[in-house]
This record gives structure tokens, sequence and C-alpha cells, in this order.
């Protein structure tokens, strides 16, 4: 048996000789490593460091559109409007027996049912001299006038729907000039309003509706006094509606129709003959219109069509367009082209002048008065521009025309001159046209200052019946300032400025020239002290055809807030 050599070379060896020796070879051991080829080594783990840096913020002014919709705010509490007082009285009284009563409340029944009921007075009794066009044996008139307005409102707020209900009453009272037939006048007005809402204006339908049951009484309509007979009461039952549906989020289309029932009672048919004067009829107002509402455009295309059955029988259609195109933000170029049927019934012939009698229905048969027509606006354009070029300042520069259909206004009963006097005035119609063109500027600093004038120039004419321009406004000024030094003070000073025709051998009624100034103090929370003067320049004028005004007068008093 053979052993290695390794083991041969442990063992006891012989003396190596000449011939004979014994190489011993060793091997050192190096075996291959498998899947040993490759030595992951860990870097050196060393210390972080921090480097100091200052702390930049953002300084760059962006309009609120650039904020990214994602952008992570900050946490707030729970915003809550502070409620306002739902109370509110005022009470003054000044010189010509000036009287201002106004009382308010707001009665929160629930989150969705509010009542508000209003009372309101004013007026005036006192003597006033300079009558225009008068006797001149009558040097003062013992003049009162006084209007009350009582009114309470009720809205109930649905899901998507409001439902309001209302009810209305006025009344006034005051006197004619002295040489006047009748010396007393009172209309008396109330009126039941309901009405429904459609709050929701996302959805893609919506719609409004309402009706109106109108009462007004006149107690004298004739020229004959000594008849008692003479109170006319009219009855509208006003019917509005409209229903719009959205094409999308900035085109949308409407259509409006409102109805109006005219009913007459009281003295109006002859006793005798029992012939009708004023008659029962229906007036039907339809508008249907398109509006754009984009960044550069906002446009209102539509129409009035009108239609009347029984008196006043027409039917007449008028524009109802209004273009702006705004650019750079605060530029806005404008048109529009309007119209439609102004109803004269008994509230507006009020407006226009209380002291105007009914024109007479027949020459054959004076005595007995008849309801004027009903006057139609065929078109009232406007081009205008307005812009902003610094914050707090709008001006705006316009012209135009109008042209109205029976327009209304009252004329005096004979030729106006100092040496002759009028009884009584009228109302009468005619066509008129009007031109017109002017300029407004507004500018408010921070609810600190504030600063408003307006000027308009108007041309009128009508073919038929010069008399009418006689009342009508040849250029009106206005000029207004207010100030809100500190929180507790508020100081206003006004002036207006109305020129008339002057229509040649009849009359020229004297500008309205009314310098005014009025201040108000909060003397302790939720009380103040108010005070104004009117006619500071003690100008002779008249609001009305022969109707003197007050001089120099003024009204103080308290107002509460609770």
């Amino acid at each position: 048996m053979s052993t290695p050599a390794s083991l041969q070379a442990q063992t006891t060896q012989p003396k190596d000789t000449t011939m004979n020796r014994t190489v011993v070879v060793e091997q050192e051991y190096n075996p291959d490593i498998m899947d040993a080829s490759k030595v992951n080594v860990l870097p050196k783990v060393e210390e972080p460091t921090v480097s100091k840096k200052e702390v930049e913020y953002a300084t760059t002014y962006f309009p609120a559109t650039s904020i990214p919709a994602g952008l992570m705010r900050p946490y707030t509490g729970k915003e809550i409007q502070p409620g306002i007082t739902p109370g509110f009285i005022r009470a003054g009284y000044g010189n010509y027996g000036n009287l201002d009563v106004l009382a308010n409340y707001l009665f929160r029944l629930s989150d969705r049912d509010k009542l508000n009921v209003r009372f309101q007075m004013d007026g005036m009794d006192g003597k006033l001299d300079n009558i225009p066009f008068a006797d001149p044996e009558i040097k003062k008139w013992n003049a009162f006038y006084y209007r009350t307005r009582a009114n309470v409102d009720y809205t109930h707020q649905f899901n998507k729907v409001d439902l309001n209900i209302a009810g209305n009453f006025g009344l006034s009272n005051f006197n004619f000039k002295p040489e006047s037939v009748n010396s007393k006048q009172k209309f008396t007005s109330g009126d039941i309003h309901a009405g429904v809402h459609y709050s929701d204006e996302t959805a893609p339908l919506r719609f409004n509706a309402e009706t109106n049951l109108m009462m007004y009484e006149r107690q004298h309509n004739m020229f004959n006094e000594t008849d008692p007979k003479t109170a006319l009461k009219e009855t509208i039952v006003r019917t509005k509606g409209d229903v719009t549906g959205a094409i999308s989020d900035q085109q949308l289309v409407t259509i409006g129709l409102e109805m109006n029932n005219f009913l007459y009672s009281g003295y109006t048919k002859d006793y005798a003959t029992q012939d009708k004067y004023i008659k029962n009829y229906t007036t039907l107002l339809l508008n249907p219109y398109y509006e754009l509402d984009s960044d550069d455009w906002k446009l209102h295309v539509g129409a009035n069509v009108d239609l009347s059955f029984g008196f006043d029988k027409s039917f007449r259609v008028s524009p109802d367009v209004t273009a702006q195109y705004i650019f750079s933000d605060s530029y806005v170029l404008y048109a529009k082209a309007t119209g439609g049927k102004l109803l004269n019934d008994f509230r507006r012939l009020e407006t226009i002048c209380p002291y105007g009698e009914l024109p007479e229905a027949s020459i054959d048969a004076a005595g007995y008065v008849q309801r004027p027509y009903d006057t139609y606006e065929q078109v009232n354009g406007t081009v205008g521009f307005k812009a902003s070029p610094y914050p707090g300042l709008w001006f705006n520069v316009f012209g135009g025309y109008q042209n109205l259909k029976n327009d209304l206004a009252y004329i005096g009963t004979g030729i106006l001159t100092p040496n002759q006097f009028e009884s009584y005035l009228s109302f009468a119609q005619n066509n008129t046209d009007n031109f017109y063109a002017g300029g407004e500027i507004n500018y408010d600093y921070k609810d600190i200052l504030f600063l408003s004038a307006k000027y308009t120039y108007r041309k009128w004419d009508s073919k038929a019946n010069e008399l009418l321009l006689a009342v009508k406004p040849a250029g009106e000024m206005s000029f207004n300032v207010r100030v809100h030094p500190f929180a507790a003070l508020n100081l206003n000073v006004g002036y207006d400025y109305i020129n008339r025709e002057e229509v040649k051998d009849y009359a020229k009624m004297s500008a309205i020239n009314d310098l005014h100034v009025g201040a108000s103090y909060n003397v302790f929370k939720g009380v103040s002290v108010y005070a104004q003067v009117h006619n500071l320049l003690n100008k002779k004028y008249q609001y009305y055809l022969g109707y003197p005004t007050e001089g120099l007068n003024f009204l103080g008093g308290l107002s509460f807030q609770f």
C-alpha cells in the first residue's frame, strides 16, 4: 500500500545519501469559491450636516383667478355673518310743518320664514307765498300735503322656491290752490300680492309667477264740485310670469308674460243716459329674449309685443336690445334700444302730477271724465361709453333718441301770464320726440369720500301740441358729495338744477334750483341725530305748473336701531 507524500514526509526518513534524495513537494490549498466573484462593500456612513439659509418670501401679487384649485387653505374657524338689527325708527319735524316718520321691523320667525312690517308718513303744512300765475289778490296759500304708506311682506323659503305674500296701503291727502274749483283731494290705494320665485339660479329651467289685486280711488274727478258723486275707483288684476331655460353656462332664453285687467266703478257713466265713459279693458304684454353673458360680451336681444282689448285697442311691437362690449377689464362700450307700453293707470297719474284733473270726455257733455290712453314708447335708443381708468373712479358719456306715442303731460286751462290765473290743471296727450345727451362721473375713496356729478341735455318736440312741452325738462344737472370722516359722522352736500322748456305765448316754469345739505351723528349705539336743509338759496321755483314750493326749509330728528 502506498501512503501520501505528505504523510511520508512526516515520518522519520533515512539520511540522504549521494545516490538517494527524497524530495518533498508542498502545495498551498486555494480552492475556487463559486458565486463569489462579486463582493459588495458598504460605503462609510457619515453624519449629515445642515446648512442654514435665509427664508425667502413671495411678494408678487397675483389675481385670485390664478391660484390653483388644489392649493391647501389654512384652517379657519366657521365664519358667522353678524346679524343686523331688525328694528328701525326715524322721526323728524321742521318748519312749514315738514314731517318725516319711518318705522320698520323684520321678524325672523325661523330660518326659512321672514316677516317685514313698514310704516312711513311724510308731508308738510304751511303757508306758501309768491304763487305763480295766481290771482293778484291772493297773497298766501295755506298748503298741506301728506303721504302715508303701510306695507307688510312675508317670505317663506322652500328648498328651491321662495313664496312671497305682501300687502300695501297708501293714502295721499292734500289741497289745491285757493282759486281751484275743488279745494281738497284724496287718493286711496291698496294691493295684495302673492308670488313664487325659483331661487336656484343654476337650474337648467326656472320660473317666476305672481298675481296682484290692486285698488285705487280718486275722491274728486269732476270740474263741477257741486256734484258729490265724483269718486272714481280703479281695480287692476295683474298677472305676471316668466320661464327661463339655460342653453349653456353663458346663454339663456326667457319668455315673459304680463296681463292686466282694468275694472272701473264709481263715476264712470252718465246717470241720466247710463252711457259708459270709462270702459273696462285688458292688456297683454309678451317679452321673449335671449341673453349671452361672457367675459367680453353681454347681449340681451328680445322684443316687446303689446296687445290691448276693449278700451285703447292696439297692437304694437318695440325692441328690447342691449349690447355691451368689455375690454381692458374696466372699459365698456354699450348700445341699447328699448320700448314698451307705459300704463297710464291712476297710480302713474299721481306721480306725473297729483294736482292734475282727468280730461273731459266730451265737449257736449262736460262734467264727466275719461281715462287717458296708455303711452307707448316706440323706441328709446342710447349709445355710450363707460370707463374706470383709476380705482374708485367711473365716468359715463351717452346720447340717444326717444319717441313716445300718446305721451302724457298736463296743461293749464288757458294762457298762463302774470295777469291771468288758472283754476286747475288737466292731463293732455300727444306724440313727442326727445333727443338727449349727457355724462356722469363718480368717485369713491375707501368709503370716506364719495363724489358724483351728472348732466343731461334734452331737446323736446311735439308737432301737434307744444303746450305739453312747458313741463318737460330741457336740462338736468345734479351734484352730490358725501363725507364719512369717522364712524359716527356722515355729511352730505347736494345741488339739483332742472331747467324747463319755454313755450312762447304760454308759460315758462321757473327752474328748480335746490342747494341742500345734511348730516347725521351717532350719539350712542343705535341712536343717531340727523338734520337736513333744502333750498339754501331761497329760490322761488315750482315742481308742478302754477304750484309754489317751500323757501329755505329744514328738518331734524332722531333715528333708532334696535
